[in-house]
């Protein structure tokens, strides 16, 4: 399923450039500026429905749409606090079969108020060692990754985020970051293994459409102007 992004441009003030987004995406709008320690605090009052802990927040956004970045800095905010990549469960799993990984040995723990410690089967089979630990007792967990809100786990989580970025940017961004960690072969391998992904990716969304689950989306690149410590965000869902 390939991708024919569509141009949106609300003519929103400030607006740094319109964004491309894929049919089907709802453009967020209009943009604001908050703090770091605000967006933190929207998020616990989104979750305020459930006094249990710790806080479990879905990042969720298209790949290399900044989720990474977002959840380190909404960790940096809280000092009990981690962060689960939903790429460490997926590990040489086939596309998008690995939900049930995140319910049963990460988010389930996660709600009994238990501490996780989960090596993925394909990690012994493939000759990774080690584990996704989370110890018990935090206040927040961030599950950040294509597919961390899907919604056959929303009862596991308190709070999605949905990160938008312009298409054609994250795109450059994906495949430059990917060559230089070499950790899809060549460069004309890890431009194939790209599109093949994004041919993926684009038919889980449609299908899952995660931003109609958000509490607020954040932008990945640019919309409006913003000093260091701001996030460009706009009301969810969509």
């Amino acid at each position: 399923m390939a991708a024919t992004p569509t141009k949106y441009d609300r003519g929103m003030p400030g607006l740094v450039a319109p964004m491309t987004l894929p049919p089907g995406e709802p453009a967020a709008g209009p943009w604001r500026a908050i703090r770091e320690e605000d967006l933190v605090r929207v998020l616990f009052n989104a979750g305020s429905v459930s006094p249990r802990k710790p806080l479990i927040v879905a990042v969720d956004g298209r790949g290399a749409s900044g989720k990474t970045t977002l959840a380190e800095r909404l960790a940096r905010q809280v000092d009990r606090s981690a962060i689960v990549h939903t790429d460490d469960i997926a590990w040489n799993e086939p596309f998008f079969t690995w939900g049930h990984l995140l319910g049963d040995h990460i988010l389930s723990p996660l709600r009994r108020g238990e501490s996780v410690m989960f090596s993925p089967p394909a990690w012994a089979k493939h000759g990774r060692d080690g584990a996704i630990e989370v110890r018990a007792g935090l206040d927040l967990v961030i599950i950040e990754g294509v597919g961390a809100s899907q919604r056959e786990l929303s009862d596991l989580v308190d709070a999605t985020v949905w990160v938008q970025s312009d298409f054609a940017a994250a795109e450059t961004r994906g495949i430059a970051r990917d060559i230089a960690q070499g950790v899809n072969g060549s460069a004309e391998e890890t431009v194939a293994f790209w599109h093949e992904w994004m041919d993926e990716e684009l038919l889980f969304l449609s299908e899952q459409r995660p931003w109609e689950r958000a509490c607020i989306v954040v932008a990945g690149t640019p919309t409006i102007p913003l000093e260091r410590d701001r996030l460009a965000v706009a009301s969810g869902p969509l």
